[in-house]
């Protein structure tokens, strides 16, 4: 009876929407973090008879495994954009972190590269924390129209918001990064979280535009629609750009940790304030979230901090800037899995 009466309550503080947000969330981590592994089988098979590629070749072009790898990687950032179109960023973004569960699972099992005791550990953070915040998640606010996102987006609170991300970014960019930008890590991976932040909410306008549609209601004669499309479009490329420099100047096992983190916590701020999802929930569920995120956190980092463990020894540690000459097949031999948002825009 205690059974039921829990699962019954449970049922009920998930929505629907939220749950078909969750499935497609965990199915897009499974997916990416899977193509993690394929695509470097299939860099190792390519560069075994031509070029590697962390060389400068493109015969991995050639290897139907990578492709493979690319077209799981393309499924799960379709689930992953279909996700933010059910559920609230908050609880769509912090489950990327599992991708990296599932290519450090399947890289120690296909790839024999070790999982440390402490990466184990970090694997059990990252699911305790990503449950935390499924059971305490925000309800889905019911939208008829992007005519509503768009006044959402439109309220002074969120205005204020764009407009200190474009500043900032402007000044990131055109005064930070002729001075820093090859020595600090934080300029680059700056611009791209701040612009990714704005990059989630259109994504999730645009996916609840295209959603409305399909189900009976045509939003595409909205002008709304495509000037969210813009904005994706533009936010992207901008994305995309900046984090290959990062990518290209720092070594990867740095950038990914930073950028998860920077990029999750812009998302999650741009969120709360554009669809205000803590405006629904307690102070108590707020908080329990928060703990839930750092949690995520403190498994990330540990995972990334510990996989180039030997005997249980960690090796010499980090530094900011490394160079990128030890790539192998495309991937830093030391690095281990790159996190899904930097690996996925990285392969475009």
């Amino acid at each position: 009876m205690a059974t039921t009466s829990s699962t019954s309550s449970w049922r009920e503080g998930m929505s629907s929407d939220n749950i078909k947000g969750l499935i497609l969330a965990l199915s897009s981590s499974f997916f990416i973090g899977a193509s993690f592994i394929v695509k470097k089988k299939g860099l190792k098979k390519a560069g075994a008879s031509g070029v590697r590629a962390g060389s400068g070749g493109y015969s991995y072009l050639y290897e139907p495994l990578w492709w493979v790898g690319m077209v799981t990687m393309i499924v799960g950032e379709i689930a992953n954009f279909a996700a933010y179109a059910f559920a609230p960023a908050i609880l769509v973004t912090p489950l990327g972190a599992l991708s990296i569960i599932i290519s450090a699972a399947l890289a120690h099992i296909i790839l024999r590269e070790r999982l440390h005791i402490f990466g184990i550990l970090g694997c059990v953070l990252c699911v305790v924390g990503s449950t935390t915040i499924v059971l305490h998640a925000p309800q889905e606010r019911e939208i008829e129209s992007v005519t509503e996102v768009w006044d959402l987006a439109m309220e002074p609170a969120f205005l204020f918001y764009a407009a200190l991300v474009i500043t900032a970014t402007f000044v990131l960019i055109f005064h930070f990064i002729p001075l820093y930008g090859q020595t600090h890590i934080m300029v680059y991976i700056g611009v791209c979280s701040l612009v990714g932040s704005l990059t989630v909410m259109s994504v999730k306008a645009l996916g609840i535009a295209i959603k409305l549609t399909l189900s009976g209601m045509n939003q595409l004669i909205f002008p709304q629609t495509w000037a969210f499309t813009l904005v994706v479009t533009v936010c992207v490329l901008t994305q995309m750009n900046y984090l290959n420099k990062a990518l290209d100047t720092f070594n990867t096992a740095v950038v990914s940790p930073i950028y998860y983190v920077m990029f999750t916590t812009f998302t999650i701020v741009a969120s709360v304030i554009m669809f205000k999802d803590w405006d629904r929930q307690s102070p108590t569920q707020v908080i329990t979230e928060i703990c839930g995120f750092v949690t995520i956190l403190s498994g990330t980092f540990l995972l990334h901090k510990t996989k180039d463990m030997a005997d249980g020894l960690l090796q010499s540690s980090l530094s900011i800037r490394l160079p990128k000459h030890s790539e192998e097949d495309g991937f830093d031999g030391g690095e281990g899995i790159p996190l899904r948002r930097q690996e996925s825009l990285r392969s475009t």
